[in-house]
């Protein structure tokens, strides 16, 4: 499979998103900048998947009591993690909280933050956007300083 699909696909997965698809992009030998534009465009995507996922599937699963108990739990999780951010701070405490490449901050946290926050979408697309375009611009960076690094060490 190509370097760049791969980083693409992995730009998609919740967890992983950018932090897991730029490094592997690169690392298998993708151009720098096609990497960084389509794997932060693919996480973008995440946005509207998630949005209509949450606007119609999810309210059919919420009738099915295991599925309505876990994702209750996830949102408690969410609410706990992002409310101090994202409900103080709205549009820029959401590009904040989506912008830092840690587990449990990107597009996937962000855009389920702004739905249960009831942000407008517009502002929560925009916000979740800019974040995952400069998480992008930070894992690039954090990715070519380690491999400058690996290859002083080695």
């Amino acid at each position: 499979m190509d370097a760049l699909i791969k980083g693409i696909l992995w730009s998609l997965l919740p967890i992983s998103e950018l932090r897991g698809g730029i490094p592997i992009a690169l690392g298998n030998g993708s151009n720098l900048f096609l990497t960084y534009f389509a794997c932060v465009f693919a996480n973008i995507l995440v946005f509207p998947m998630v949005f209509l996922f949450l606007n119609t599937a999810h309210i059919v699963l919420m009738k099915i009591d295991i599925y309505k108990n876990t994702f209750n739990r996830f949102l408690k999780n969410v609410h706990r993690k992002t409310h101090k951010k994202v409900e103080k701070y709205g549009f820029i405490g959401l590009t904040l909280f989506v912008m830092i490449p840690l587990p449990i901050t990107g597009a996937y946290t962000g855009t389920v933050a702004a739905w249960l926050f009831g942000m407008k979408k517009t502002n929560a697309f925009l916000a979740v956007s800019l974040g995952v375009a400069v998480a992008g611009i930070i894992v690039t960076m954090a990715y070519l300083t380690g491999a400058e690094i690996l290859k002083w060490v080695i």
